[in-house]
């Protein structure tokens, strides 16, 4: 990895150090008066943001494969949570055990080969044609456009949309051949600022937020936190330009758009939720429920940093 990388690691050991110190100290001053919920909810946060920054770290000692397999092991665990989140029929068995087996690792095996024109219509064509003629062959047509359009969701988000994350290592960004691991820092980039931009809606919704975009659906997703998070988290990435192959307007205005793929993806997300009548998508993240609770944001932030990326920056 280059320089640049193990900088960009430094900056951000340095502020999950400094968030955990405040998370313990806050939730250690109960005479203050703050809300205990809010406070643990961020210290839930910030120890997911340990775990997933570990994760990728350590992939990027070794090949970009193995970033590329860690990435199929999420989307696969996240697929599940999606499809278990409501019940099956016996006739979708088949369509499930080829999203499973095939469409999911396929779609890895092709981003890692670097197969664009392949992977990035593999799901959206091929995959979402296959489902409904699979499902279709079963013989059961009760809810039918519900259950293929739940299974085609559960692969566009969960796997097509991940798979974007890892495709950035393979980005022809420069000539040199060396580039593809420095890469890893355009990868790291993404990562830290949907974690920071998810943190920064938060915190600043908590304590200033008044108006929630959608209610119904997740109160404590405000305009004053998607507007004032945004906005910071524009400002960090500007700051952090020099780890990536933007310039800092560049930066800013790409750390922008992530911040409001990744207020897009948390609120789509708990409107499936709340229509299931769940609040979590699991229980693996202790604290804070499952593995689609923690990437939604990157879900749907991933294809679109990757398509401006890729027009902004390759020949």
């Amino acid at each position: 990895m280059s320089g640049a990388v193990w900088g960009l690691i430094g900056v951000v050991v340095l502020i999950l150090a400094a968030a955990t110190a405040a998370g313990q100290a806050l939730s250690r001053q109960t005479d203050l008066g703050l809300n205990t919920g809010a406070v643990t909810a961020f210290n839930a946060r910030v120890r997911a943001a340990w775990v997933s920054c570990c994760l990728l770290a350590g992939a990027f000692v070794f090949s970009p494969w193995v970033t590329v397999t860690l990435f199929g092991f999420i989307s696969f665990w996240a697929l599940r949570e999606f499809i278990t989140l409501t019940p099956t029929r016996l006739g979708d068995h088949r369509a499930l055990f080829w999203t499973f087996f095939l469409f999911t690792p396929l779609q890895y095996v092709l981003v890692a080969q670097d197969q664009f024109g392949l992977y990035s219509v593999l799901i959206p064509v091929y995959a979402f044609l296959f489902i409904p003629a699979r499902v279709a062959v079963a013989g059961d047509s009760k809810r039918f456009l519900e259950r293929i359009a739940k299974i085609q969701s559960g692969l566009l988000i969960c796997v097509y949309c991940l798979s974007f994350a890892p495709a950035l290592l393979y980005l022809n960004i420069e000539e040199d051949p060396q580039s593809k691991w420095r890469n890893a820092g355009l990868l790291l980039f993404f990562i830290i600022m949907v974690q920071i931009a998810d943190a920064l809606q938060y915190v600043i919704g908590r304590v200033y937020g008044r108006h929630a975009i959608a209610p119904n659906i997740n109160a404590s997703r405000t305009w004053e936190g998607f507007l004032g998070g945004s906005g910071c988290a524009a400002l960090v990435g500007m700051s952090l330009w020099w780890a990536t192959p933007f310039n800092p307007l560049q930066a800013a205005g790409m750390s922008l758009l992530i911040s409001v793929m990744a207020a897009a993806g948390g609120l789509t997300m708990s409107a499936i939720k709340r229509d299931r009548g769940v609040k979590d998508y699991g229980t693996l993240v202790e604290g804070h429920g499952g593995v689609l609770d923690r990437i939604d944001s990157i879900c749907f932030a991933a294809p679109v940093f990757y398509h401006i990326t890729r027009l902004l920056l390759t020949p």
